[in-house]
């Protein structure tokens, strides 16, 4: 059966329907003023079957890739979207964006999860990794969703298991292999989407520097594919979520800019705990102001503090450091 599957198998026509869905996308069935009705593409929709598209995967992956590439960043990406799923190649290619579709916005009382996915998609930035990570930040919600005694809807740990459900398409369909730093990155993004929505006012100068530090070269991604993310209809809301995003984009701005001016331990430190400590001067050193910055990071002790607030933290917490 498989060798009848195979034999039929059409990748032309798979590829022929990723061609027709980067033309809906691009906008190219609006023919400009002047231009011959000719030239238009058909509005008949392009199908494949799933064989089709797996032939195609199979022998033409770069080409299938940058197809898909061209309606992530097209001018009407939610368009191309859509051609992809009325002409098989979602479910074929990426079943896990299929399962979204119709996903919500009934019995249970959430937002549709394939109308929403297709709006951040739209408001994301133009950047590869953040439109990609747009389309998939939620695809773990079809596994996780739960339902409160009380009516409430829950998506606990989607965000996870997204993750995870990114590196079996990766497996499956490796449009990303190639590519370790976009791959990283986009899932990254997946794993770490609702990070920057999280933050809050009362969020300290060390709980916003460790924010930063560990999203590190993805920080810009990550605040934009939260802009990107808030898709409510109501004015007041999505003024609030954009405002909380960027007040998180200047504080960590803001703390970047004081540490490069003044470090957040004192100048001479490492004297100070060679002294108190009698340690020599020797790596052992450095190892312990290391210690200090990333319990300084962590909020366990405050930044820009005297020599003797730090020595105070080593001498409770001896042990750690070893220093007994």
């Amino acid at each position: 059966m498989q060798q009848i599957l195979t034999q039929e198998a059409s990748p032309g026509r798979a590829m022929e329907a990723l061609e027709w869905a980067v033309q809906r996308a691009e906008r190219a069935d609006v023919a400009p003023p002047g231009t011959s009705a000719e030239v238009r593409p058909s509005p008949r929709v392009i199908s494949g079957s799933p064989a089709d598209f797996r032939a195609a995967a199979s022998l033409y992956l770069p080409d299938v890739r940058k197809l898909l590439d061209r309606i992530m960043m097209s001018e009407d990406a939610e368009a191309g979207l859509d051609a992809l799923l009325e002409s098989g190649a979602l479910a074929a290619m990426l079943p896990e964006v299929q399962a979204m579709v119709g996903f919500g916005d009934g019995e249970w009382r959430h937002k549709d999860v394939w109308k929403h996915t297709k709006q951040v998609v739209r408001q994301a930035v133009p950047r590869l990794e953040v439109r990609w990570a747009a389309l998939l930040h939620d695809i773990g919600k079809t596994r996780t969703r739960s339902i409160s005694p009380t009516g409430e809807v829950h998506f606990f740990g989607h965000a996870e298991v997204g993750a995870r459900m990114f590196d079996k398409i990766d497996r499956r369909l490796p449009l990303f292999t190639k590519e370790a730093s976009l791959k990283g990155s986009i899932r990254f993004l997946i794993l770490h989407h609702l990070r920057a929505s999280q933050y809050d006012a009362s969020w300290t100068d060390s709980a916003v520097r460790r924010f930063a530090k560990e999203m590190g070269a993805c920080l810009n991604d990550v605040l934009d594919l939260s802009r990107a993310d808030i898709t409510t209809k109501r004015p007041e809301k999505k003024r609030r979520g954009l405002k909380q995003i960027e007040e998180l984009a200047e504080r960590v701005l803001q703390v970047q800019a004081e540490d490069a001016v003044v470090p957040p331990l004192p100048s001479g430190i490492g004297d100070a705990i060679m002294k108190a400590f009698g340690i020599p001067p020797s790596r052992r050193v450095g190892e312990i102001k290391r210690g200090l910055e990333e319990a300084v990071e962590a909020g366990e002790v405050p930044s820009h503090q005297d020599a003797e607030v730090y020595l105070a933290f080593l001498r409770e917490n001896a042990a750690r450091f070893g220093l007994v």
